[in-house]
């Protein structure tokens, strides 16, 4: 049955679109993209001396590629009628997202594996497997992978700690909302702030007041002296400014509890502590599982505190894997090198943290 003539509300489907036109819009596709990676092999040629002419930067290919972005739209509308329309909703997006992460992802692929020092005026230089060989035999970046462990175990205590005072601040006490706010003030400053505010202010070895009070009662202050207590006060300090996000997501998650099944265990006869034990830690295990990983990926970011505080010392005690790529970039200016840390620490974190969903996601689905 035909729709009748001028019909607005008309379909067109892919059945009634002419088999010239697909070969068009697919011929455009093909056309384009051949010629993105025409152009990008071209000038990866040129880049690593392979050819002799080529282009000074990536533009062209940048160029090529919102081509083939516009022919990829068109085509949508052209093979799939009124269905590719819809397409068009997400499609531009999802390019977007692609140059924005993929191609910077591929860069710095390709820069992992060149020596590039800002202070050379010879540019990136391919250098082949160097400086994978290099990171191999780097005992600092292992130590600072090894620091990563203990900063992430870190993690347990921050939420114990959390957890307390979300249970503090959803009991019935006085100035509960004044003590919301006073506890929620870490979270406002900025992680560079409280570097300043404590590491390099309170804790100042010469004329800090935490080091003049000690001095006073007669004992020498040291609070980056030794790899253990400077690694204990990076992650007070950490734990200081974010511990408070971790508690507003647990008290979100104890207010949204059933009144009834809490208000049933103390019908039964149930302490405080099995009330928490059998009902309450049972119910907020989603909560608290979001709360934790969540944290996780924050920590594996610490960088800030490190770098304006301790600058990884004593003797790299203190680096974090992001701190320490930091100043291969700044006092190095190992570009390549640098980027290469980056790239395997990435590739780690997305192992990491997939591991670590998947064996949460098994934890919450066991059986009772």
């Amino acid at each position: 049955m035909t729709a009748p003539e001028g019909d607005l509300l008309h379909t067109v489907t892919a059945d009634n679109i002419p088999e010239a036109r697909r070969r068009f819009g697919k011929a455009i596709v093909w056309g384009s993209a051949l010629l993105v990676v025409a152009l990008a092999v071209w000038q990866m040629a040129y880049e690593t001396g392979r050819v002799a002419s080529g282009f000074e930067t990536w533009r062209p290919v940048l160029y090529a590629y919102m081509l083939w972005a516009t022919a990829l739209c068109a085509a949508q509308v052209i093979v799939n009628g009124e269905k590719g329309k819809r397409t068009l909703f997400v499609l531009p997006a999802a390019l977007f997202v692609i140059s924005l992460v993929v191609f910077p992802l591929l860069f710095a692929l390709y820069i992992s594996f060149t020596d590039w020092n800002l202070a050379s005026p010879n540019g990136p230089q391919p250098n082949g497997w160097d400086n994978m060989r290099e990171m191999w035999n780097d005992g600092f970046y292992w130590n600072a992978l090894k620091n990563m462990v203990y900063y992430v175990l870190a993690v347990s205590v921050e939420y114990v700690i959390a957890f307390g005072l979300a249970l503090l601040l959803n009991a019935q006490i006085r100035a509960r909302k004044f003590f919301r706010v006073v506890f929620l003030l870490p979270l406002m400053l900025s992680p560079v702030a409280v570097s300043w505010m404590i590491g390099k202010s309170m804790l100042e070895i010469r004329f800090g007041p935490i080091s003049r009070v000690l001095r006073e009662m007669g004992v020498e202050p040291s609070f980056f002296g030794s790899p253990e207590i400077a690694r204990f006060w990076i992650m007070a300090m950490d734990a200081w400014t974010f511990i408070p996000f971790m508690m507003i997501m647990l008290l979100a998650g104890l207010q949204a509890l059933p009144r009834e099944v809490i208000e049933a265990s103390k019908v039964d006869g149930a302490t405080g502590w099995q009330s928490f034990r059998e009902v309450i830690f049972p119910l907020m295990l989603p909560v608290s599982v979001t709360a934790i990983v969540i944290r996780i990926i924050f920590k594996l970011k610490l960088a800030d505190i490190i770098i304006n505080v301790t600058s990884g010392g004593p003797g790299g005690a203190t680096d974090s894997v992001t701190s320490f790529i930091f100043r291969e970039y700044r006092d190095r200016s190992n570009v390549g090198y640098g980027t290469l840390l980056a790239m395997v620490y990435l590739v780690l974190i997305v192992i990491f943290v997939t591991l670590l969903l998947k064996v949460v996601s098994r934890w919450m689905e066991r059986p009772a």
